[in-house]
């Protein structure tokens, strides 16, 4: 009989899900009708597989209410902003459909006499896709998609904090007409997942998550040779130039900060402000995150809801407490959020002053609802500061002077660069990371590079 597993609601601790973990048969079923369906699979047209696909994600939408109140359940996301991962799940696929047959094309070379060459892009076979939890489609659909575009067949295993979104694209891709086996999911053990990564069927593995979940994918996969793409952590850092717009750039990055009560691999976690500004920047920052309004996630006024659970809201906690016994000032109370309780995964937005880099909270991901706020002098500084992080998915400058941004910009290690905004991913660009952020590409035409693999072609005619 097969293990059983729970999702528990953060917004009041019920049980919302329960669902059966796949067993060995299910695994080995599931591996052999995707390594089977691979085989014909590649072989539809591409413009057949970009017919079926669109199919899929229309139908994908039509159910946005209802997705929409799950992942609020699932997760805690404000219903108010839940609906919005559909219509960013939407707009990434259909840039994904459109870049396809670009991302895809065989590259021509020039002529050369009595010979004809070219490189085609191939399908590597059966990828393996692990979602997290905190954005459970947008970062599932950035690699899904694109892989089955590319001709692959797709296995899902998503979070067991958000099983539901795996049976919902497994919905949709049937409603679309996908031929069985080219996309399923699994609910898997830790252990289970392990097994799949090493299987030989699997050839490709997409992971996102955190830094100790990427390097168990890259244990499990190690001696296999296939290719591993990685998005991991974040301490993505925000600077406040002297010129700064300084209203726009407050709701940038305070929202950038707190947006899904800071569950965000490239939200807002550490703030640089030039110190002609930083007193008015700080007072602007502190009214705004006073005014969010901490609350179950299913009422419509509520801005902030909990985070994923307990104790992950006594992670932030921790780190808070730590900073400020090393001299931070904390300028919200939580007293003003009266949901704030030990033991609850309703935990008060936090603003700190008075840090550095000594403090874990500027320097180790919180993935929660705290930010921290340093006094910077000059550029220089500030870049220094920036680039002093383990982590390096985004970096946002805020200034009116966009040619010195971009200068500044190209001195910090960072996959996205930002001007003026910042907690964005544009579908039409590269999303990737350096350092303990990951490697690896999704989105863009860049994206389809790593689902598949160049195949040269070498013929001599015979003029």
């Amino acid at each position: 009989m097969s293990e059983t597993f729970v999702t528990i609601s953060p917004i009041d601790g019920s049980s919302y899900v329960v669902r059966p973990y796949a067993i060995a048969d299910d695994i080995e079923s599931t591996l052999a009708k995707a390594a089977a369906a691979q085989k014909s699979w590649k072989k539809v047209p591409l413009s057949q597989r970009k017919a079926l696909c669109t199919k899929a994600i229309n139908a994908f939408v039509a159910k946005k209410e209802q997705i929409a109140t799950e992942i609020c359940w699932q997760m805690g996301r404000p219903i108010r902003s839940a609906a919005g991962e559909v219509g960013g799940f939407e707009d990434r696929a259909r840039t994904m459909i459109n870049f396809a047959d670009q991302g895809l094309a065989p590259v021509q070379l020039e002529k050369k006499p009595g010979f004809v060459r070219w490189i085609e892009r191939e399908a590597l076979g059966v990828v393996f896709v692990i979602a997290p939890w905190n954005y459970p489609y947008l970062t599932a659909i950035n690699t899904v998609l694109p892989a089955l575009l590319a001709g692959n067949t797709v296995i899902l295993k998503h979070s067991a904090q958000t099983p539901l979104c795996a049976e919902r694209l497994d919905e949709a891709f049937k409603t679309g007409g996908l031929p069985e086996g080219v996309f399923q999911y699994l609910h898997l053990t830790h252990g289970d997942t392990e097994v799949i990564i090493k299987d030989k069927r699997i050839n490709h593995v997409a992971f996102t998550g955190s830094v100790p979940g990427g390097e168990m994918v890259e244990r499990a996969a190690a001696g296999r040779f296939i290719g591993v793409g990685l998005e991991l952590g974040g301490k993505d850092p925000a600077y406040i130039r002297e010129d700064a717009d300084l209203a726009h750039a407050v709701d940038t990055t305070m929202d950038g900060a707190f947006y899904n009560s800071g569950q965000s691999c490239c939200g807002i976690e550490r703030v640089y402000v030039h110190e002609t500004v930083y007193e008015p920047f700080v007072q602007q920052a502190v009214a705004w995150v006073k005014a969010l309004k901490l609350g179950r996630s299913d009422d419509p006024e509520t801005t902030l809801g909990p985070v994923i659970r307990a104790s992950a809201a006594e992670f932030v906690r921790k780190q808070t407490r730590e900073a400020i016994a090393q001299g931070a000032i904390a300028h919200i109370s939580a007293a003003d959020f009266p949901l704030d309780k030990p033991g609850s995964a309703y935990l008060a937005p936090q603003l700190l002053t008075e840090v550095n880099h000594t403090m874990r909270v500027m320097t180790e991901e919180s993935f929660g609802p705290v930010v921290g706020i340093q006094k910077v002098h000059s550029d220089e500084e500030a870049i220094a500061l920036m680039n002093d992080s383990a982590f390096g998915l985004t970096a946002a400058l805020f200034t009116r002077d966009i040619d010195k941004g971009v200068e500044l910009g190209r001195q910090i290690d960072t996959g996205t660069f930002f001007i003026n905004r910042c907690d964005y991913l544009d579908p039409n660009l590269a999303w990737t990371g350096v350092k303990n952020s990951g490697r690896g590409c999704t989105l863009s035409v860049l994206g389809y590079e790593s689902l598949t693999r160049p195949k040269s072609y070498h013929i001599k005619t015979n003029s």
